[in-house]
């Protein structure tokens, strides 16, 4: 199979063409470096990487008709300064539907896209969420930006999956909590907690559940979550006995900001139902994966959508 992956050098375009690469498809993945490292993907048989933007119109119609893939997997995303509108929307909107009018004019047979949670807004209706919940994205940029690629492709004719997410963590994880503590716990530094709940999923979870999707597997969109959440503070423990610290500060607890949920907890009964019952990777498990990346190739990013996040 012939699958192009749009940020293939990203936390979770790199573990899916590496899962696709090991069963022998060709992989094309494009990526800007704007997040995503050389060293998340190895050069190997099958793989093609191309250091560009999918935001050129000319550069997506052009690798389409060359590759002619059969699925596109559409990892790529602009989310690293929350006051980066201009990236945000070129990327995310316009990259977003140059990809979504090629997929369509070539006729490829499905395209799996990535939706944030925060479509639903910072104060949910429900608890947990359900896909009938309806989208309240005007809460940041990235919300913003992504939500409008999905609807793009909604109204396109063409077959898809999108898989609206939990918190993607693991190894090659650049943005939200796990490599700020890293980082921070490393050099000495204390660290700050929110009392905010969030639902962690393994990274390489998600990639085996795309390459189903890749294969075929569901229509239309689906939660991938585990359904259940917890809070910052335990995240930041497991990170703190996956460095093995004897003794580390406690972490300043602070209130929520004023863009930040409380908990965006997703029901993911129909993906179980679609998918199979996923069988989620423990807290302690994935962080030390983490740690281990981390502790081999260093610490980048901490990247995050919230304005109020310490930046240093």
């Amino acid at each position: 199979m012939r699958v192009l992956i749009t940020g293939g050098l990203g936390q979770v375009g790199s573990h899916v063409a590496e899962l696709l690469l090991a069963r022998g498809d060709q992989v094309l993945a494009i990526d800007n470096l704007a997040t995503g490292r050389r060293e998340h993907l190895q050069l190997q048989q099958g793989l093609e990487v191309v250091i560009d933007t999918i935001a050129d119109q000319k550069v997506v119609d052009d690798l389409f008709a060359r590759f002619q893939p059969e699925v596109v997997v559409h990892t790529a995303a602009s989310y690293k300064d929350p006051e980066d509108w201009y990236n945000d929307a070129l990327t995310n909107v316009v990259g977003g539907a140059n990809l979504v009018k090629a997929a369509t004019a070539n006729k490829v047979r499905r395209f799996i896209y990535f939706q944030t949670a925060l479509c639903y807004g910072l104060k949910p209706l429900q608890q947990p969420i359900r896909l009938d919940h309806p989208k309240f994205p005007a809460n940041s940029s990235y919300a913003i930006s992504k939500t409008a690629a999905e609807d793009y492709l909604e109204i396109s004719g063409q077959e898809f999956v999108t898989f609206r997410l939990a918190n993607v963590i693991g190894p090659r994880n650049v943005s939200g909590p796990l490599p700020i503590f890293y980082q921070r716990l490393t050099e000495g530094k204390r660290c700050f907690v929110t009392k905010a709940r969030r639902d962690f999923v393994f990274v390489k979870d998600l990639a085996r559940y795309v390459v189903k999707a890749v294969d075929g597997m569901g229509s239309g969109t689906y939660h991938f979550s585990s359904g259940k959440d917890i809070a910052i503070q335990e995240l930041y423990d497991a990170v703190v006995a996956g460095l093995q610290l004897s003794d580390s500060p406690a972490p300043d607890v602070r209130e929520l900001g004023p863009d930040d949920a409380p908990s965006i907890l997703l029901d993911p009964s129909r993906t179980f139902k679609d998918f199979g019952q996923v069988d989620f990777t423990p807290l302690n498990q994935l962080v030390a994966e983490a740690v281990a990346y981390y502790r081999e190739y260093g610490v980048h990013g901490g990247y995050t959508h919230l304005r109020h996040e310490e930046k240093k």
